[in-house]
């Protein structure tokens, strides 16, 4: 068997990380059994190296290897494609054809985007990782194969699993053997060295001189989310090396290359050039206002103590227990109006309207409010965070879509967003 560093060479795999070296490992360590392995990790990560090199270290290397992408076929041929037809079994079937598994044995199957299957197609692939036989589509006949199968996926199997979208049995048949590929964000030392290479592969294949990074570029690309892994890090480089003249190549021209939507990641030298205008301002006290307005809302629970109080006519302290979070929300909610319109400009529309009665009411709750919450922080920023999060769920984390909801401009959802690490 080789060392993991001959695989490297060979299969051109680049950086040191634990992470990397321990799915190395156990690749090397169960290449010489037939048991099936899943490869799991982000999309982008390089999981369709595990397999080959699997194959290529097993007794199967001399025979067939077949690479097969589960979500990019169609549900109605993909059974053809995995187990073969014959003639006549559908329209256009105008041969008997044989399937990838028929095909492949004795050698290798890697499926890729297994979590894509059917589940009409999870039921016979489940039957070949017990017996060995599958029968082809219009067929009666059972046939054998002698495959080892890898397979992979980008999804969260259990959670797939929980939804009905993926069979238990099966799972368990493939997930013999686990082999997780860490995210390129785990592996921030080997980054830089990733992209050397990337950027070296198209400087001779376009010839031209290779671009470099100076050392903030660096800490950017070290620092980045990275949310397409690898394939995103092969485009960036290949970008740069053809767009810029310049090949020295500093922190502000790379984060020109950079998504806004993973910027969350930056390191802390990134600065917005344009200074906030009044209209952001304008904007982050109108959701403000907004989730003051919906704390309103909850007239339920107002109204039941308002009962309460104009029966009771005062405020017990086995009262206050009773309705601690009530009293304080209350107090916090005028409290939060205060601070932030002194000079009573909030609009008519987001203020209560109360009786003379019912003001004097409230104003007793204030004081309670005052007393259970004298010591704490307000927490206005936390319901914020809440409505941002909710809005943001509700929308599918759609920022334009959530950003509309909440009535604030996009870039203003963008710069909360970034506040509170969402």
């Amino acid at each position: 068997m080789n060392s993991i560093q001959e695989v490297k060479q060979r299969f051109g795999i680049i950086g040191n990380s634990p992470g990397l070296e321990r799915a190395l490992n156990k690749a090397l360590q169960v290449a010489g059994t037939d048991i099936s392995v899943l490869v799991s990790g982000e999309s982008g990560v390089g999981k369709e190296s595990i397999p080959r090199i699997i194959h290529s270290q097993s007794h199967r290397k001399h025979n067939k290897y077949i690479a097969v992408n589960c979500g990019a076929i169609p549900e109605g041929t993909i059974d053809s494609e995995l187990f073969g037809h014959e003639k006549g079994a559908f329209t256009g079937a105008t041969g008997t054809r044989k399937g990838y598994f028929e095909e492949a044995n004795g050698g290798t199957i890697f499926l890729d985007e297994v979590g894509e299957l059917p589940l009409a197609t999870q039921v016979r692939l489940l039957r070949v990782l017990e017996t060995g036989e599958f029968i082809k589509v219009g067929s009666s006949q059972i046939q054998k194969t002698d495959v080892r199968i890898v397979a992979a996926t980008n999804v969260d199997m259990m959670t797939a699993i929980q939804k009905g979208r993926f069979r238990e049995d099966l799972y368990y048949r493939l997930n013999t053997v686990e082999i997780h590929l860490p995210a390129l964000r785990e592996r921030k030392d080997d980054i830089h060295l990733i992209f050397r290479k990337f950027a070296a592969d198209f400087a001779d294949k376009y010839h031209i001189p290779p671009v470099r990074l100076d050392e903030e570029a660096v800490n950017v690309l070290r620092n980045y989310h990275w949310p397409g892994n690898i394939r995103q890090l092969r485009n960036l480089a290949e970008q740069i090396s053809v767009i810029e003249h310049e090949k020295a190549i500093g922190a502000n021209t790379l984060m020109q290359y950079l998504p806004d939507s993973g910027r969350g990641g930056l390191p802390a030298l990134y600065k917005e050039d344009k200074p906030v205008s009044e209209t952001d301002f304008s904007n982050e006290r109108e959701i403000l206002y907004k989730i003051l307005f919906d704390m309103r809302k909850d007239i339920s629970d107002l109204k039941k103590l308002t009962g309460e109080l104009m029966q009771n006519q005062e405020i017990s302290d086995e009262w206050k227990d009773d309705n601690r979070s009530l009293i304080r929300r209350i107090y916090e909610e005028e409290a939060a109006v205060e601070k932030l319109n002194p000079e009573k400009e909030l609009p008519t529309s987001y203020l209560p309207v109360y009786t003379d009665e019912e003001a004097e009411l409230s104003e007793r709750v204030y004081d309670a409010g005052h007393d259970i919450v004298e010591d704490e922080p307000l927490t206005l920023q936390e319901k914020e965070l809440e409505m941002i999060r909710k809005a943001l769920d509700r929308n599918n984390n759609k920022r334009k879509d959530a950003a509309k909801e909440l009535g604030i401009s996009e870039r203003t959802l963008y710069r909360k967003i970034k506040q509170y690490n969402l």
